[in-house]
C-alpha cells in the first residue's frame, strides 16, 4: 500500500483583515502571535504565515522591529518554516511591506501577485462595535480601496529578497494573477518550484465555488506543469471545506485566524492550533497526512536556514 502523500499545512496565523474586536482569540501582541504560532505549529503546521501588529492598538505593523520580536523567539522556538509576508497592509507601499523580508532573509515570504480591489467593508454588517477607532475606518475606507500590486511593486519585492536566497509563497487572487506569475516565471525573474497559494472567497478576488477551484487548478497545472507547487486558502466559513476539497485533489492547505475566525457555524475557533488540529483529520481521513517541516521544505526548495544579514538574529 503506498504511503499517505505529505500535505503542507501553512497556519497563518494573524493578518491584517480581522481587527481586534472581532474575536477575543486573534493574537495581537508579539508575545501572543509567538504563542499561537507555536501552538499551530505543534498542532501540525509546516509554514507559519507571519504578520507583525501594534502592541497596543492592534494595528497591522510592518516594521522590522516588529517582525523581530516574533521572528526571534520563534527561531529558537520551532523548526517550523517561518514565512515573512509582503503583503502586509493594502494601505501600505510596497516598500514598506518588503522591510521585514529584506533585512530579516526568511526562507520564505509571502507575494501577491497582482492588484485588485479589496472589499473589506461587509464585514460592518456583522460588527458594529469596536474598541479602537482605526478599525471601523480600516474596513470603511474599503469602499475605495484599490490592493496595489504593479508588476514594478512585485519586481522590487523579488528584486530586493534576491541577494537572500528567500523564495515565495505566490498568493493569487484570481486567474490574472496566474497569468503575472507566468510572465515573472518565463522572464527569468522567479525560479521552480513555484508555491502558488490560490485565494478563494475575499470581496475583490475569485469566489468559492467548487468550478473557481477547479478553474484555478487547472489553469496553475497548464501555466507551471510539473513546476508547480499548488496550495489554496478559503476566506471566511468557507476554510474548511475549500480545505477538503484542495487537498482531495493533490494540493496543499491554509489555515488560520488570519483567514477565519471560525471553527465551525457559529464556532469561534479559540486558536490557531484549533484549525490546524481541524484541518489535520480532514486530511487524515482522506488517506494523506500532515507535512513536517524538513518535508515542506524539501518540496518548496527552501534553502537550510533563515538568517539576518546583519548578524542580529
Amino acid at each position: 500500500m503506498a504511503e499517505p502523500r505529505p500535505v503542507i499545512i501553512t497556519c497563518a496565523v494573524t493578518g491584517a483583515i480581522h481587527t481586534p474586536s472581532m474575536s477575543p482569540y486573534l493574537p495581537v501582541t508579539a508575545a501572543d502571535i509567538v504563542a499561537s504560532a507555536k501552538e499551530a505549529a505543534e498542532a501540525g503546521a509546516a509554514v507559519l504565515h507571519l504578520h507583525g501588529r501594534h502592541e497596543e492598538t492592534g494595528q497591522p505593523d510592518q516594521s522590522v522591529e516588529a517582525f523581530r520580536r516574533i521572528v526571534k523567539p520563534l527561531s529558537a522556538a520551532t523548526n517550523a518554516v517561518l514565512n515573512l509576508t509582503t503583503g502586509g497592509s493594502p494601505y501600505m507601499t510596497a516598500a514598506e511591506r518588503v522591510a521585514p523580508a529584506r533585512d530579516l532573509a526568511p526562507r520564505l515570504a509571502s507575494l501577491n501577485m497582482g492588484s485588485m480591489n479589496l472589499g473589506l467593508f461587509p464585514m460592518l454588517k456583522r460588527y458594529s462595535e469596536f474598541r479602537n477607532d482605526w478599525e471601523r475606518t480600516h474596513l470603511e475606507n474599503s469602499h475605495d480601496l484599490v490592493f496595489r500590486n504593479t508588476y514594478s511593486d512585485i519586481s522590487h519585492i523579488l528584486k530586493t529578497c534576491r541577494e537572500n536566497g528567500t523564495r515565495f509563497e505566490f498568493e493569487c487572487y484570481d486567474t490574472s494573477h496566474l497569468y503575472n506569475l507566468a510572465h515573472f516565471a518565463e522572464s527569468g525573474a522567479v525560479e521552480p518550484p513555484f508555491f502558488v497559494q490560490t485565494v478563494f472567497g475575499l470581496m475583490g478576488g475569485i469566489g468559492t465555488h467548487v468550478d473557481d477551484i477547479t478553474h484555478m487548478r487547472r489553469t496553475a497545472e497548464r501555466l507551471f506543469g510539473a513546476d508547480l507547487v499548488w496550495s489554496a486558502l478559503g476566506a471566511g466559513a468557507h476554510q474548511m471545506r475549500i480545505a477538503a476539497t484542495v487537498a482531495a485533489s493533490g494540493g496543499h492547505v491554509r489555515v488560520g485566524l488570519e483567514d477565519s475566525l471560525w471553527s465551525g457555524p457559529g464556532r469561534m475557533a479559540k486558536s490557531n492550533a484549533e484549525q490546524v488540529r481541524q484541518v489535520k483529520k480532514i486530511l487524515q481521513r482522506l488517506g494523506l497526512r500532515a507535512a513536517t517541516p524538513e518535508e515542506a521544505a524539501e518540496i518548496l526548495a527552501l534553502s537550510p536556514t533563515m538568517f539576518d544579514k546583519k548578524g542580529a538574529m
